[in-house]
C-alpha cells in the first residue's frame, strides 16, 4: 500500500516528464512535507486568507466613486468571503475547541481609490487566494476538509473570472490555475496579498 505522499510524488514525477521538473517541484515539496503539516494549521492559514480578502472588500466598498457592476460584484464577493471565514472559524472551533478566531484584518489602503485600481487589486488578491487554496489542498489529510477546500476554491475561481471580465480581461486565460507553495502563500498573505 502506498501513502498519499508517495502517490503525489509519483503523480508529480509523471507530470514532470511532460512539463519539466521545475513545474512540479512545489508539488513534490508539499507531498514530502505532508506528514508534518496538520489540517488544523492549514485551516488556520485559510482563515487568515479569508480574513484578508474580507478586509479588502470591506475597505474597498467604503471608497467613493465605486458603483455599478464593480460595486455589485464587490458586495457579493464580500459576503462570500465573510461566509467562508465564518465557516472556517466554526470548523476550527469544532476541531480545536478555540472560539471566535475570525476577525477582519487590517489591510493597507494603498491599493488605490479609483474603481479601476480597486478592480485590479481585487483580481490580484483573489488570484493569490485561489493559488493559496490550490497549494494547500494537496496536503490536507481529511477528505471532508479537502471537499470543503475544493468548494471554496471553486468559488474563488469564479470571483477571479467575474472580476477579470469586469476589467475587460479574459476571465480564464489559462487551462490550469497556479498553486503557491505554503511558504510563498504565507508571505503574500502576511503582506496583505
Amino acid at each position: 500500500m502506498i501513502t498519499r505522499a508517495e502517490l503525489l510524488v509519483r503523480g508529480a514525477l509523471a507530470t514532470g516528464g511532460l512539463y519539466g521538473a521545475g513545474a512540479v517541484a512545489p508539488w513534490v515539496e508539499r507531498a514530502l512535507a505532508q506528514e508534518s503539516t496538520g489540517d488544523l494549521k492549514i485551516l488556520e492559514f485559510a482563515l487568515k486568507v479569508e480574513g484578508v480578502l474580507a478586509a479588502f472588500y470591506k475597505e474597498a466598498l467604503k471608497k467613493k466613486g465605486l458603483g455599478g457592476d464593480v460595486k455589485r460584484a464587490f458586495t457579493e464577493i464580500a459576503a462570500h468571503e465573510e461566509a467562508h471565514a465564518k465557516q472556517l472559524n466554526q470548523t476550527l472551533g469544532q476541531l480545536s475547541e478555540a472560539k471566535d478566531r475570525f476577525s477582519v484584518a487590517a489591510v493597507s489602503t494603498a491599493f488605490g481609490n479609483s474603481p479601476a485600481e480597486l478592480l485590479r487589486h481585487a483580481i490580484e488578491i483573489e488570484e493569490v487566494g485561489l493559488a493559496a487554496y490550490n497549494g494547500a489542498a494537496p496536503v490536507l489529510r481529511s477528505p471532508d476538509l479537502l471537499v470543503a477546500f475544493a468548494s471554496i476554491a471553486q468559488v474563488e475561481g469564479r470571483h477571479v473570472g467575474a472580476l477579470r471580465e469586469l476589467a475587460g480581461k479574459d476571465p480564464a486565460p489559462a487551462a490550469f490555475d497556479k498553486a503557491l507553495s505554503p511558504a510563498a502563500a504565507e508571505n503574500r498573505v502576511s503582506l496583505g496579498l
